[in-house]
């Protein structure tokens, strides 16, 4: 079976317009049995969006109509392939309660869903640590180091992975190497083998399994998948459930480097 579980939709704010057809038709062609749409969710109310053009989560006046239009595609097209509403759901420290909030209301709408960490909370101020290198060098410099803002990302995925957020909590962790992105953005190599391990194992042994994500691959600063094969290779020898992910924003970027780690 060949599944592909995190999937964007016109619905991102900062993707493509692709069309929700054009996507299905393609993991079609390409033999996948089983997707999954992952829009950005709606991000909590109360949280100001540090990104310059605050597009980081999907509007939520847009939630009908993405629920609408994705019912209607799994419909039509239920007998060539399973199609999954889901969302990708932002874990944000301090906003555990409004999360759970919105997962109450919106999660029976779901057949799947993936939980992952964008923003980095330090000192009050929120960082969206995959925006920009800009953003992330200026980040780790706040911070102290880039190794300690390796901690503080490790630490902050080991939250959301203990965070109470409800009985429709997602339970795929997404990309959990992203501070990877930006890797060969400086001079510095950081060992973080010990702090994926421990966090691969946290996952496991939470009951949740992890977005095998492929994105990083075509990230010019990362040049690896989300997390990087030798790691896989440890997921692997500690029966960690994964989903393949291919994170795609477009129709072109779908499947992208499915061949290169399944070959």
């Amino acid at each position: 079976m060949k599944k592909d579980g995190h999937i964007h939709t016109p619905f991102c704010p900062h993707g493509s317009k692709d069309l929700l057809e054009h996507y299905v038709e393609k993991a079609i062609a390409c033999k996948f049995t089983e997707i999954t749409f992952t829009e950005h969710a709606p991000l909590p109310p109360s949280f100001q969006d540090p990104t310059p053009e605050k597009n980081s989560g999907m509007d939520f006046a847009l939630l009908p109509s993405y629920f609408t239009q994705l019912q209607e595609i799994k419909k039509y097209y239920s007998s060539q392939i399973r199609i999954n509403i889901g969302l990708e759901v932002d874990f944000i420290v301090g906003f555990e309660n409004e999360t759970r909030q919105f997962l109450n209301e919106y999660g029976p709408m779901l057949d799947d869903a993936i939980l992952s960490v964008h923003f980095l909370k330090w000192q009050n101020h929120y960082t969206c640590i995959d925006f920009s290198k800009e953003v992330y060098l200026q980040c780790a410099n706040e911070i102290g180091s880039v190794e300690q803002l390796y901690q503080l990302y490790y630490e902050t995925v080991h939250q959301s992975i203990n965070s109470d957020l409800g009985h429709y909590k997602p339970k795929r962790i997404g990309h959990p190497t992203l501070i990877h992105k930006f890797q060969h953005a400086y001079a510095q190599q950081i060992d973080d083998t010990a702090l994926i391990k421990k966090l691969l194992l946290h996952i496991k042994n939470a009951g949740y399994e992890m977005d095998f994500n492929s994105a990083g691959l075509s990230k010019p600063f990362c040049l690896e998948p989300y997390p990087p094969l030798p790691m896989m290779e440890y997921a692997k020898s500690i029966a960690l459930p994964y989903t393949f992910g291919s994170d795609a924003h477009t129709v072109q970027d779908l499947h992208q480097h499915y061949e290169l780690l399944f070959s």
